[in-house]
């Protein structure tokens, strides 16, 4: 049984009030034929208990979810300059074997 959605429906008709800005309701979103897409995707993932604890008292009061998932992306960022840099290096050699 799926359970029902306590959040009250968005009107987009609906004019934006300061109180809506102040409350932080106002999130921009990115929207394909109408609907939503979905920045995140909800996973579940087993951790060792000490990585966690580390990064709980690294984020404080920011999550530490949130800390764990900048951290994934710095790293696959890091991997694919690692991989780009390794690629020019290959054809910069390859390039002064032919001279």
């Amino acid at each position: 049984m799926k359970k029902k959605s306590t959040t009250p429906s968005f009107d987009e008709n609906a004019p934006i009030t300061q109180g809506d800005i102040d409350a932080g309701k106002l999130v921009l979103r990115q929207r394909i034929a109408g609907r939503v897409v979905q920045p995140k995707k909800r996973v579940t993932l087993y951790l060792d208990a000490v990585l966690v604890e580390r990064f709980k008292r690294m984020a404080g009061d920011r999550g530490y979810q949130t800390l764990i998932n900048e951290t994934l992306k710095s790293s696959v960022q890091q991997a694919d300059i690692a991989e780009t840099l390794r690629q020019v290096i290959r054809e910069e050699m390859q390039s002064k074997k032919a001279a």
